[in-house]
């Protein structure tokens, strides 16, 4: 079900709230957007989602709010340069990436699951995971190998 969340990076500077739905399939709210990226938590191998290690959620950017820290976000931008990749300048922690895509569905947010504080392990351990081939530029096959994501 889609619940109100609370987020922040480690130093508590960047603060964010946001709805999302980390119920696994069969106990999930109808999807807000049509495709796949809105159905799960994504692990990516993408040259970026690897090295960061981000477990991604992506939610229309109605479904997030900032709280505190406008200030003390760094961004980043590569490739393409079409998605704002948002970190922590002080504790450098990833904490959500934003983008606007027709495929998508328009503005979105990928809020950082590992960011949301007010989550229980049990709801965080119970998440769908689907897999992204990031790395090969195919978003719909998982890698061969996930277990390091």
């Amino acid at each position: 079900m889609i619940h109100p969340r609370q987020g922040s990076c480690h130093c508590g500077r960047i603060r964010f709230r946001c709805a999302i739905d980390l119920a696994p399939a069969g106990a999930r709210s109808p999807q807000p957007r049509p495709g796949p990226w809105f159905a799960s938590t994504l692990r990516c191998n993408c040259s970026y989602c690897r090295k960061t290690r981000i477990w991604k959620a992506h939610l229309p950017a109605d479904a997030f709010e900032m709280l505190e820290g406008e200030a003390a976000l760094g961004r980043y931008r590569f490739g393409a340069c079409a998605i704002e990749h948002c970190f922590c300048r002080h504790c450098g922690v990833n904490v959500f990436s934003h983008a606007d895509f027709e495929v998508m569905g328009g503005a979105f947010v990928c809020v950082n699951v590992a960011c949301l504080d007010d989550t229980a392990a049990a709801d965080l351990d119970a998440a769908p995971v689907r897999y992204e081939d990031g790395a090969a530029d195919d978003w719909a096959t998982a890698p061969v190998f996930t277990s390091y994501l």
